[in-house]
C-alpha cells in the first residue's frame, strides 16, 4: 500500500489527488484545488511572456529617481572643482554649501548661474557683454529684429541664446571664468544619448539604415491601372536611386525639389548589399515620423555631421539664420553622446590658453584631494592627467559600469570552490558558475555532443521481403574515427546546420525521385537549425579578411583572448582600445581593429557546466587527433585506472563500473557520450549532488520563512506558483500524514520559456486577424460579379483562400510595405482589401 500525491500546477490553480493505492483497489482520500491569487493583467503578460512582478512600477519609479540623483551627484562634484578654481560667480557660490553637504545647495535656495537678483528683488543678467557682441552679429544678419524698436532692444531675442554664442566664441577666443562656469554646468544637463556596444538597429536586423536628403531630378509614371485610383510613380534621384511609390495625387511636381529619406540598405553576413533576382540593390526608403525616434535621431545627427560644425555651432547658426526656429524637439534631438563631448574638449583646449588656472598642476592636484579625499587608489590614477580629463571622464561625462548580475547565473552541478569561514572556522562550499555559451570551451562540449549523437536514419527499406521504416544506418556513413573527425572539422567551421544542407553538401546525397525529401534523415528534428561553433566560424569569417596575418597567429589561446574581449567589452570606445593594443601584441595589421569592434556582442547565455567541468568533461570526449591522455586531470585519471583494474574505490559506484565494463583500456576513454564521461569524472550525471529531504510540514514552513527568498527567482509567476505548491503540500501533509510519492503535471505556460509564449500569443493573434480579414475578403469576392459562388462564412472557402494568400506571401518574392501592412491587419478598409485583391491577382 503506498500513498501518491496528485499536482496538476497552472498559472491559474493548483489541482490535487491525494490516492491510496494497493493491489487490487485504489481510493480517493482527498482532492481539491488551490486558487493563485493573480489579478488578469499579471496573467496576461505572462502568457505574452511578459515576465512583469507587481512592484515593477515602484521599480521604474526608482530607476528615475536614481538618474536625478547621479545628475545632482556630477553637478555637486562640478562645484566643488569650479569654486576651488574660482570660477563660480559671487551670488551663485555663496548659496552652496562647502562645508556639511558639500556642493549642495543651501535650503531653501536654488540661484541661476546667469541671472542675479538685485536690490529690487529683480533679476539681471550677468554677461551682458557676450550677449552685446551676440546682439550685433544678429543685427547684421537680421536686421528686420530691430526696425521696431528704435532703442536697439531686441526684445526678440532671449539672453538665454547667449550659452549658444559661448559655446562657439569658446573655440576660437577667450570667455570669461564665469561664462566657462555657465557653459559646463550646461553641458552637465544635455550629455547625449549614451550607446553601448551592439544596441544599434543595423547591428541588430542586418540593416543599414541612414539619413539623406535628395533632390528628384526625374519622375515618370506607370499606366493607370483598372480599378485602381493610384498610381505608381518613380522618383529618380540625384545619386542614381530610384524610389518607388504609389500616389492617389500627381507627383509630378516633386521634380528639382530636395526630400527628406530614411533610406533602409538590406546588408548581408559580409556587410555587402543584398540584391534581388535582376541584380537591382535592395533598398527602402520612408520619410522620417514624428514619433519615429531612432530615424530622428540619425537625421539630426547627419544634418550636425554634414555642417561639420560642433552641436554649439550648429545651433546658434541656425537661430542666426532663422531666429524663429525652435531648437528643442525641432532642431536638434537626443543625440549621441560623442558629440557633446567632443565639444567640450575642443572648448577646454582652447581655454587652456587663455586660463593659466587649467594649467596649474598644483590646483589640479587640490581638486583631485577635494573630490577623493579617501580614495588614493584612483587619485594617484589620474595624477598624470589634467583638468581636461577630470571634467569630461571623472565628472560630467562620467558612466557608471554597469551591476554585475554573476548572482542570476546557474550553479555548476558537479564544481565547488572550497573556502574557510572566517567567523565559525567551518570549511565551506560554493558552488562554480556557468560557462558562457559563447566561450569557445562550450562550444568545442556542444559540438562533440552533437557529432557522439548524430544518427542517420533511413525512412523505409525493404528488409527479407518486408518492408521496415526508420532503420539506423549511421555505421554505414561514418565508418570510422577518421570520418567522425572529419565530420567534426567541416562543422568546426560552421555558425549553424540544418539537414538538408548536412545531407546535401556533407554526404553528398539526392533527394528521392519526384519527392522534396531525402530518404535518409537525422535524428533530431527535421525542419529546426543547429548551431556549431558559432564563436569559431565567426572569428574565422572576420579574420580571413584582415592582411599579413601569421600563419601560427591563430591557436586556442588566441581564439579565446579574442572571445574574451569580444565577451567582456560592452564600451565601444574601450573595445577598440582593448583591440589596439592585442593588435599591437600580436603584430596584427589596422584593419584588425577596424573589422572586428564592428563585431556584434555575443548573447549573455549560459550552457549548464563550468569552465573548470568542462576541461575535466572534454578530454573524455574528444577523438582522433584532439584526443590527449596527458589532458585528463590526476583525479579522473585515478578513477579510470580503478575502473580498468576494478581495485576497489568508495567513490566509484557498481552502477558506474557496470556503464563503463566494455571499457578495458585507456585509449578507450575517448569519444564518449556527455552521460559517460560525467559517471567516469564525476560518478553521477543526472542525479542530484545534493538531496535535500523534509522530514515534517514543519520543515517546509522554515524552508519559506528561512531559505526561500523572495524575488530570488527573478519570475514572479513562477516564484508565486512554487511558493503555493509548497504550502498545498504542506497543508494535505498536516492534514493526511505522510505520503509515498508525489506526481507533477506542468500547465503548457509553465514549461514553456518566456519567448516562446511569446510566440504563441503572437501566433494566436495573427490566426485570429487572418481568419477576420479572409472573411472580409471573401465578402468583398462575393460582391465583385466577376466571381461566382462565393460563399464568405463556408469554412472549405476560408481555408482554400487562407492557402492561396500564404503561398503567395510565402513565395519569397519582394512585397511592398503597404501591401504587407493590410496581410496584418485583421480588418482593413475597402479600398486596401481592393488593392489586397488585385496585387494577389498580378
Amino acid at each position: 500500500m503506498k500513498k501518491i500525491l496528485g499536482l496538476d500546477l497552472g498559472t491559474n490553480s493548483i489541482g490535487w489527488a491525494l490516492i491510496n493505492e494497493e493491489e487490487n483497489k485504489s481510493e480517493i482520500l482527498g482532492l481539491g484545488s488551490r486558487i493563485i491569487p493573480m489579478s488578469q493583467e499579471v496573467l496576461g503578460n505572462f502568457d505574452k511572456g511578459i515576465s512583469k512582478s507587481q512592484t515593477a512600477e515602484r521599480t521604474n519609479f526608482r530607476g528615475i529617481r536614481r538618474l536625478r540623483e547621479r545628475h545632482l551627484l556630477r553637478r555637486e562634484r562640478l562645484h566643488r572643482v569650479l569654486n576651488k578654481l574660482g570660477f563660480l560667480p559671487a551670488h551663485y557660490a555663496q548659496s552652496i554649501d562647502f562645508k556639511d553637504r558639500l556642493g549642495q545647495f543651501a535650503n531653501d535656495k536654488e540661484p541661476k548661474l546667469a541671472w542675479n537678483e538685485n536690490t529690487s528683488k529683480k533679476f539681471d543678467f550677468i554677461f551682458k557683454s557676450s550677449f552685446n557682441e551676440m546682439v550685433q552679429e544678429f543685427r547684421l544678419v537680421n536686421p528686420e529684429l530691430f526696425t521696431v524698436n528704435k532703442k536697439a532692444e531686441p526684445r526678440k531675442i532671449p539672453y538665454d541664446w547667449t550659452i549658444y554664442y559661448l559655446r562657439k566664441k569658446a573655440l576660437k577666443a577667450k570667455i570669461e571664468e564665469a561664462e566657462l562656469a555657465w557653459l559646463l554646468l550646461n553641458f552637465n544637463q544635455k550629455r547625449g544619448y549614451y550607446q553601448l556596444r551592439g544596441e544599434e538597429e543595423e547591428e541588430k536586423l542586418k540593416k543599414l539604415v541612414e539619413f539623406h536628403e535628395l533632390k528628384v531630378i526625374e519622375v515618370t509614371a506607370d499606366d493607370p491601372q483598372k480599378g485602381r485610383s493610384d498610381i505608381w510613380y518613380n522618383l529618380i534621384l540625384e545619386n542614381g536611386w530610384v524610389y518607388r511609390r504609389s500616389s492617389k495625387l500627381p507627383l509630378f511636381d516633386w521634380k528639382n525639389k530636395f526630400k527628406e529619406f530614411i533610406v533602409t540598405t538590406e546588408l548581408s553576413d559580409d556587410g555587402k548589399v543584398k540584391t534581388d533576382k535582376e541584380g537591382n540593390e535592395k533598398r527602402s526608403f520612408r520619410a522620417p515620423m514624428d514619433d519615429d525616434w531612432t530615424l530622428l535621431k540619425k537625421k539630426t545627427e547627419s544634418e550636425i555631421d554634414n555642417s561639420q560644425k560642433t552641436v554649439g555651432c550648429f545651433i546658434y547658426d541656425a537661430l542666426l539664420q532663422n531666429p524663429t526656429q525652435k531648437i528643442n524637439g525641432k532642431l536638434v534631438r537626443t543625440i549621441e553622446r560623442k558629440y557633446y563631448k567632443q565639444e567640450l574638449k575642443l572648448i577646454l583646449e582652447k581655454q587652456k590658453e587663455f586660463h593659466k588656472k587649467l594649467r596649474d598642476k598644483e590646483l589640479y592636484h587640490s581638486c583631485l584631494e577635494e573630490l577623493y579625499k579617501n580614495n588614493e587608489a584612483h587619485r594617484s590614477n589620474i595624477a598624470s592627467k589634467d583638468f581636461t580629463h577630470l571634467f569630461l571622464n571623472d565628472i560630467i561625462f562620467y558612466q557608471r559600469p554597469l551591476k554585475s548580475k554573476k548572482s542570476s547565473i546557474s550553479n555548476c552541478k558537479y564544481e565547488y570552490q572550497s573556502f574557510k569561514d572566517q567567523q565559525s572556522g567551518e570549511i565551506k562550499k560554493e558552488p562554480i558558475k556557468c560557462i558562457a555559451k559563447s566561450h569557445p570551451l562550450y562550444q568545442e562540449f556542444r559540438l562533440w555532443k552533437f557529432v557522439r549523437e548524430l544518427k542517420i536514419i533511413e525512412r523505409e527499406k525493404q528488409i527479407e521481403g518486408k518492408l521496415k521504416t526508420d532503420i539506423d544506418v549511421t555505421n554505414e556513413f561514418l565508418k570510422s574515427e577518421e570520418d567522425v573527425i572529419a565530420l567534426f572539422d567541416w562543422l568546426n567551421n560552421r555558425k549553424e546546420i540544418k539537414q538538408d544542407v548536412l545531407l546535401s553538401s556533407y554526404f553528398k546525397m539526392k533527394r528521392k525521385k519526384g519527392e522534396d525529401r531525402f530518404v535518409f534523415r537525422w535524428n533530431y528534428v527535421e525542419e529546426k537549425e543547429y548551431p556549431c561553433n558559432e564563436t569559431h566560424s565567426q572569428i574565422m569569417s572576420r579574420l580571413i579578411k584582415v592582411n599579413n596575418v601569421p600563419d601560427n597567429f591563430f591557436n586556442i589561446s588566441t581564439e579565446l583572448a579574442i572571445w574574451h574581449i569580444l565577451y567582456s567589452v560592452d564600451d565601444k570606445l574601450e573595445i577598440e582600445k582593448a583591440l589596439n593594443s592585442f593588435a599591437l601584441k600580436n603584430d596584427l595589421d589596422v584593419g584588425f581593429v577596424e573589422i572586428f569592434k564592428k563585431f556584434p556582442p555575443f548573447k549573455k547565455e549560459y550552457g549548464s557546466y563550468s569552465a573548470k567541468a568542462l576541461k575535466k568533461l572534454l578530454p573524455l570526449m574528444r577523438m582522433g587527433k584532439y584526443w590527449n591522455l596527458e589532458s585528463i586531470d590526476a583525479n579522473s585519471r585515478q578513477r579510470i585506472d580503478n575502473i580498468i583494474s576494478g581495485e576497489f574505490d568508495d567513490n566509484i559506484r557498481n552502477q558506474v563500473r557496470e556503464k563503463a565494463i566494455k571499457l578495458t583500456e585507456l585509449t578507450h576513454f575517448r569519444g564518449l557520450p556527455e552521460w559517460l564521461a560525467s559517471y567516469i569524472v564525476y560518478d553521477r550525471h543526472s542525479e542530484s549532488g545534493e538531496i535535500k529531504k523534509w522530514r515534517s510540514p514543519h520543515d517546509i514552513e522554515n524552508y519559506l520563512q528561512e531559505k526561500f527568498r523572495q524575488h530570488s527567482l527573478r519570475n514572479p509567476i513562477v516564484e508565486q506558483v512554487i511558493t503555493e505548491t509548497l504550502r498545498t503540500v504542506n497543508d494535505i501533509w498536516k492534514k493526511y500524514g505522510d505520503f509515498s510519492e508525489i506526481h507533477i503535471e506542468l500547465g503548457r505556460e509553465m514549461k514553456s520559456p518566456a519567448d516562446k509564449r511569446k510566440n504563441m500569443t503572437l501566433q494566436i493573434s495573427d490566426n485570429e486577424n487572418t481568419n477576420i480579414r479572409i472573411k472580409t475578403l471573401l465578402a468583398e469576392l462575393a460582391n465583385d460579379g466577376d466571381v461566382e459562388n462565393v460563399r464568405p462564412y463556408s469554412k472549405s472557402q476560408q481555408e482554400i483562400l487562407k492557402l492561396y494568400e500564404e503561398g503567395v506571401l510565402c513565395s519569397g518574392i519582394e512585397i511592398p510595405e503597404e501591401i504587407a501592412k493590410i496581410a496584418r491587419a485583421s480588418n482593413p478598409s475597402k479600398s486596401d482589401l481592393i488593392r489586397y485583391k488585385l496585387w494577389l491577382e498580378q
